[in-house]
This record gives structure tokens, C-alpha cells and sequence, in this order.
């Protein structure tokens, strides 16, 4: 096995050029998808469930579900793109052997998968963030800096699910992933409620995994206050998407050269 780091280059930007450009001649149908269920969720629990909840953490329920929905909507887009899309251009349509072909390294291929995945969380994150602040939930100077860090967000996420698509052997494998890492993140690294209501043990856990330190970056800039702990949440985020996409270029040498 291959276990050189990988060489960044700008050919990676090819890669991610031509995974907009299909993009773009699909983004009405691929935009209702990744934003129409984070919206059903912030009317249907923000709005409808908030409203028998009243406050948590000093703030109405609604700021605090819609500052985590946006987290949880960067982890999800990014896994769904890294996933599915990357294992059909990579094992279905064998858009990678193609791109292989031309003057590339498999680097570039999974470096511009990753950069891609984190720009599609930065797309509807952005949308979803619109309208948020357009319905009241959230607001704040602190929006502006929360871009850059749904792309990093982007970037965790998309490593760590292009490591489990590399390995894959078909689509079914992904449930795996879903039942065993997404979903427990989804409900309870503080989307849905505070930290503080879990077991010592539980939330050592959640401590250690990248959608908490998502949270706990982003729900203050998002509802008017300051992170404790900015540099430490940025830090964990960013090591996990090196560590993962150095993973994801290791084992997607071992898969696709032989």
C-alpha cells in the first residue's frame, strides 16, 4: 500500500470544475433536495415543536434547532455528495479511470471530490442561512463569518465519507455508515438539544466527534454571542478532514492502482 501524502495541486481544481459543470446543468432538482428537508425540519420542529418548548439555553427554540440544522445540513451534504455521487463517477460510470487517463493523479481526483462535496455543503448551507434570517431565527454579525466554516465542515465530512466510499464494494455498504456514524450525530452531538442534557458518559463521546465541534462553533455566531472555544473546535474539524482525506488518498491508491 501507497502511504505517501498526498501531493495537493491545482489539476484537483479540474476535477472540481468538471464535477459544477455536471452540476450545473442539474442543480434546480439537486437543490430542492439537499434544501427541502432541513426547510420541512425548521418549520415542522423549529417553528411547530418550538412552540411547546419555548426557550433552551436562554434563547427560543427556534434560534437554537436553526443554528444546528445548519451544521447537521453541511455533515449531510456533504456525505450524500462524497457517497453516492463519488462512487457512481467512481465505480458506476468510471469517470475516475477517465479522468486517470488524461494528465492527472489519483490525488487530484480525490483532493477535487473533497473540494467538491465542501463546496455543495457551502451552496445550500448558504441558502438555508438566507432563509433562516429572513423567518427571525437566527441573525447576528457573526452570520458573515459562518460561511468559511460550513466549507470546512464540508471538507470534514466529505473526507471522512470518501474513505468509506473508497472501501466500498456497493451502495448498500453506505447504510453502515448512516446507522453507525450519521444518524448518532444527527441526534446527539446538540442539533436537537443541549449537551448538558446527556449522561457524563455519553456526552464524553460526543465530545470527540466533528459535528459537536461544528455546533459549538457555529449556534453562538449564529444567535448573537461569541465560541468559548473557537480555536479548539476549528482545530478538531480541520484534523479530522487532513487526517481522513489522507486516508481516503491511501486507500483509494490501494483500490484503484494495482
Amino acid at each position: 500500500m501507497d502511504f505517501r501524502p498526498p501531493r495537493p495541486s491545482r489539476r484537483s481544481v479540474a476535477v472540481w470544475r468538471r464535477n459544477a459543470l455536471v452540476w450545473r446543468k442539474l442543480w434546480v432538482p439537486s437543490l430542492l433536495g439537499n434544501f427541502g428537508d432541513p426547510l420541512l425540519y425548521l418549520l415542522g420542529i423549529g417553528y411547530g415543536l418550538g412552540g411547546f418548548i419555548g426557550q433552551v439555553n436562554g434563547m427560543p427554540y427556534v434560534s437554537f434547532f436553526a443554528s444546528g440544522l445548519v451544521c447537521a445540513n453541511a455533515m449531510n451534504t456533504a456525505t450524500f455528495e462524497a457517497l453516492y455521487s463519488a462512487f457512481t463517477r467512481m465505480a458506476m460510470q468510471k469517470t475516475w479511470d477517465g479522468m486517470l487517463a488524461a494528465p492527472l493523479l489519483l490525488d487530484d481526483v480525490v483532493l477535487g471530490e473533497i473540494g467538491w462535496a465542501a463546496t455543495k455543503s457551502l451552496l445550500t448551507g448558504s441558502i438555508i442561512l438566507a432563509v433562516a434570517a429572513a423567518l427571525g431565527a437566527i441573525g447576528g454579525v457573526g452570520m458573515l463569518a459562518v460561511p468559511p466554516l460550513i466549507f470546512l465542515t464540508g471538507l470534514c465530512f466529505g473526507s471522512i465519507a470518501l474513505v468509506v466510499t473508497v472501501v466500498s464494494p456497493s451502495y448498500d455498504f453506505f447504510l453502515y455508515y448512516f446507522t453507525l456514524a450519521v444518524t448518532p450525530m444527527f441526534l446527539f452531538c446538540g442539533v436537537f438539544f443541549p449537551l448538558s442534557s446527556l449522561p457524563a458518559g455519553a456526552r464524553w463521546v460526543t465530545s470527540a466527534l466533528p459535528l459537536t465541534h461544528a455546533v459549538e462553533l457555529m449556534r453562538p455566531l449564529l444567535t448573537g454571542s461569541v465560541p468559548e472555544h473557537a480555536f479548539r473546535n476549528v482545530a478538531v474539524l480541520a484534523t479530522y478532514a487532513v487526517v481522513f482525506g489522507y486516508l481516503a488518498v491511501v486507500l483509494a491508491r490501494r483500490r484503484m492502482i494495482t
